[in-house]
């Protein structure tokens, strides 16, 4: 099988240079095969068309090209999420009739506060609050409640990273059950990215190493779904000079901002693996 990357941005802010090296880094391993471009704009609320409109031209401008996407179009359109939802509604209802899913009532405060669910990373949904599959069977659709994902009891989720090497989660102990859906009628990002990067034929993923505990949770899906689980390659996260996590909010190292002052794309990759530490 070829080579099939993907650049994934979240349109709810401009991108900043943990992003750019993210997505440079994307586009160098697909540098032989196919880069798809695909926006992850699932919550209405929060990711607006600016932004989308800002992260295709800022990336552009920061010298990547991808072959499929929203402006040049592909086999896999639409590329935006928003536009996917019948995809996500046909895996809700194959986890359903599988029995991984289970309707809950449960809010992530309630698992916050949860004084038997502790974790250092993420609290772990209590296995004592977990609802019988069978109940999920009475919903037609996944609207009115939360929907989690039953993890396997105590197995250890292996995968070799493409830069951190062998990685490992023991599920109930690293992570817990986790949402699918919310009661917003909203497909989590676990779900969504799975379904897309499986259809679009996504041979290997690159991101943050934040997104660790994501993947294991992820492979769980791919699983179940009966899906082939692709590489992955978790790139360190950058940080400013006081050591704090980039984030869009720090909006003076957006790569919108650092254009407006005179930045070229070699000055804004070279500042970013200088920070990636």
């Amino acid at each position: 099988m070829s080579y099939r990357g993907r650049v994934a941005p979240t349109p709810t802010g401009h991108l900043h240079l943990g992003h750019a090296a993210t997505f440079w880094t994307a586009s160098q391993r697909a540098a032989q095969g196919t880069l798809v471009f695909r926006l992850e704009d699932l919550d209405p609320r929060r990711c607006k068309p600016e932004f989308s409109h800002a992260a295709r031209e800022d990336l552009r401008w920061l010298g990547l090209n991808w072959q499929e996407g929203p402006d040049v179009g592909g086999p896999h359109a639409p590329y935006e999420q928003s536009a996917r939802r019948r995809l996500y509604l046909e895996a809700w209802r194959h986890l359903r009739d599988g029995g991984f899913l289970y309707p809950c009532s449960r809010s992530r405060k309630d698992v916050a506060q949860a004084p038997f669910a502790p974790h250092e990373d993420e609290p772990v949904f209590p296995v004592a609050w977990r609802t019988a599959a069978e109940e999920g069977l009475r919903f037609v659709s996944p609207e009115g409640c939360n929907w989690r994902f039953r993890v396997p009891d105590s197995e250890t989720i292996v995968f070799e990273d493409g830069n951190l090497g062998p990685v490992r989660r023991e599920a109930l102990r690293d992570f817990g059950d986790f949402l699918v859906w919310n009661r917003e009628n909203i497909p989590a990002y676990e779900l969504a990215v799975v379904v897309d990067d499986a259809a679009m034929g996504i041979t290997e993923v690159v991101r943050g190493a934040d997104l660790l505990t994501s993947t294991v949770r992820q492979i769980l899906i791919y699983r179940a779904l009966g899906e082939v689980v692709p590489a992955f390659y978790h790139g360190p996260l950058l940080k400013d000079e006081q050591g704090h996590r980039l984030a869009k909010r720090d909006d003076a190292l957006s790569l919108r901002a650092l254009r407006a002052k005179g930045w070229t794309p070699e000055r804004v990759l070279a500042e970013a693996w200088r920070l990636m530490r």
